[in-house]
């Protein structure tokens, strides 16, 4: 997502109900709503919220929603991530503007290995939520095998909705279950969106975070780095060779996600971005005769 209300809103706040709109739904009554409920960019909200619905009455409920605390992006539908919309359904995991940084590498990555093999590049999306990172995927690379995976069924419908017209195919499960046989050391760029938010932590979020989004999605176990430590330790199977693991995570969590790259056979780089926020980890797949530094 971009810096816009989309991305950058912060939770209403925990307050009563206020009154409900009256006729007719004007801006500056909409404004007002917002602003009641602790909306900082009330008026670009309003905005959105008028030029979305088709209805007064459309209107009046997706203002409803957006005060008791759903994600903007649940009320409208749709998020606006790396340049495109994505559609964001309730439920599912709404994309963060920081992961817009991990794209760029992978974007990066993908067109080096397709200029190296002479083929598409064979891409995976896994804990993909909306589906947005590998939709947007399909769109910068030029040619692309996409493929992509989510245990939640609400978040495989909705990715089907966003990777499917891009030529990719969605599957259900958890994590490498998922996928294929068939990807099994074929995959140049593997990009898992893991949870990596420590359980201590999760009731820290924003509420329209915790109370709105799966927590599957958030909760990445007693240090944040469960899931991640379970897709180093199956993606050397899966990455073909000189294929590349890219993974978010903190600026704090690095070190350690680092030792499990390494400790799986990944040759680790840690990058991010000061602007974003954004702490990225690219483990890559040694190819023949290439040495693996030792544990750090």
């Amino acid at each position: 997502m971009s810096s816009s209300p989309l991305s950058s809103h912060p939770s209403p706040l925990s307050s009563p109900l206020p009154a409900p709109l009256s006729a007719p739904h004007s801006r500056s009554t909409v404004i007002s709503e917002l602003r009641a409920a602790g909306c900082v960019f009330a008026e670009d909200e309003a905005e959105l919220l008028l030029s979305t619905a088709r209805t007064a009455a459309e209107l009046a409920a997706m203002v409803e929603r957006r005060v008791i605390g759903l994600p903007l992006e649940h009320v409208v539908g749709w998020a606006e991530f790396y340049g495109r919309r994505v559609a964001v359904d309730p439920g599912v995991f709404v994309p963060r503007r920081r992961t817009e940084f991990l794209v760029g590498q992978a974007v990066g990555l993908g067109r080096r290995a397709g200029a190296r093999t002479g083929r598409a590049p064979v891409v995976v999306d896994l804990c993909c939520g909306s589906g947005a990172v590998g939709a947007v995927l399909a769109d910068a690379l030029d040619r692309i095998e996409l493929h992509a995976a989510d245990i939640e069924p609400v978040a495989v419908r909705c990715a089907r909705h966003n990777v499917v017209p891009a030529g990719g195919e969605v599957y259900e499960g958890d994590l490498f279950d998922a996928l294929p046989g068939g990807l099994r050391g074929r995959i140049d760029v593997l990009v898992a969106n893991v949870p990596y938010v420590p359980t201590g932590e999760v009731g820290l979020l924003p509420p329209e975070a915790r109370e709105y989004e799966p927590l599957v999605a958030l909760d990445g176990g007693t240090d944040g780095l469960d899931v991640l430590r379970r897709v180093t330790a199956a993606a050397p199977q899966w990455l073909a060779p000189g294929g590349h693991l890219l993974v978010e995570t903190s600026e704090r969590q690095a070190p350690h996600a680092v030792e499990a790259f390494t400790r799986n056979g990944l040759i680790p780089r840690v990058t991010g971005s000061e602007e974003l926020y954004a702490t990225v980890i690219i483990g890559t797949r040694p190819v023949e005769g290439q040495a693996i530094p030792g544990p750090p």
